[in-house]
């Protein structure tokens, strides 16, 4: 028995592969963020959602890239995605970027098993050198051998084209007869994102935003201008207004917090 089909995935929607820890392990413990609890996120959201209903439905749908600032709640919407569509069939897999290298062979064993699967690769990115992404490529489109319709990639990165981009690359390009030629090593870098037919983008939080997802956390604190003084001092000191920075600070000032008393 493959360790794919040692899951019992009538009760187990989401596992991660180790293959240094004998492979597949189910995931016990998911993270109950909702679909609703998200802020700023909406865009992103209406489209992941309609490509998500889409694959469930047996309908043509792509893979999807999550691309942007860090914090911005790329994770957390595949999380309340799995919470959100798991019981219309929905199941998800959580691949490393080193373990990508046996992607072709965890796939192979889902094609015949009656649920739709997710394989998820979260923070995804290559160094100049790397080879894993081979495997990526292989499943996202296919070799010879299609991939498994009841089978999509959603992956999440920081970089728009997953590998990394220098100024040494553009200069190599050239112009030839008024058409611009780009570089090869420019053409292998965007043919790797190019694969994720939705691509959704995600920015940093300007103050109003981050101070909505302030108040999604503080349901209860009556002195709003005071919280969102505090909020805005912790997030300056950390340099940075996202959603982890919210959360953050709803973990040190949440509820039996002086704050909250107010």
């Amino acid at each position: 028995m493959s360790v794919i089909n040692s899951i019992d995935w009538c009760t187990t929607p989401a596992a991660v592969w180790r293959r240094h820890r004998s492979g597949l392990r189910a995931i016990r413990r998911l993270d109950p963020v909702t679909w609703g609890s998200l802020t700023g996120v909406d865009q992103q959201q209406q489209a992941l959602a309609l490509n998500t209903e889409r694959f469930l439905q047996g309908q043509p749908s792509n893979n999807v890239l999550l691309w942007g600032a860090r914090g911005t709640g790329k994770s957390s919407l595949i999380k309340a995605l799995l919470n959100q569509y798991q019981v219309q069939g929905l199941r998800m897999i959580e691949v490393d970027k080193d373990d990508l290298v046996h992607l072709p062979e965890i796939v192979d064993d889902l094609w015949d098993l009656p649920y739709h699967f997710v394989i998820f690769c979260d923070d995804l990115s290559f160094e100049a050198g790397e080879t894993s992404y081979k495997a990526l490529k292989s499943v996202l489109e296919g070799s010879l051998e299609l991939p498994p319709e009841n089978v999509r990639v959603y992956a999440t990165s920081n970089r728009r084209h997953l590998m990394p981009e220098y100024m040494v690359d553009n200069m190599s390009s050239h112009s030839r007869g008024g058409e611009i030629h780009p570089a090869e090593a420019i053409e292998e870098q965007i043919s790797l994102a190019d694969r994720f037919g939705v691509q959704l983008s995600f920015y940093a939080f300007s103050q109003e935003l981050y101070l909505q997802a302030i108040d999604a956390l503080f349901t209860e604190v009556g002195d709003r201008e005071a919280l969102h003084q505090q909020a805005i001092r912790f997030a300056t000191a950390r340099g940075v207004r996202n959603g982890r920075t919210a959360q953050q600070f709803f973990r040190q000032h949440g509820p039996r917090s002086p704050i909250v008393d107010q």
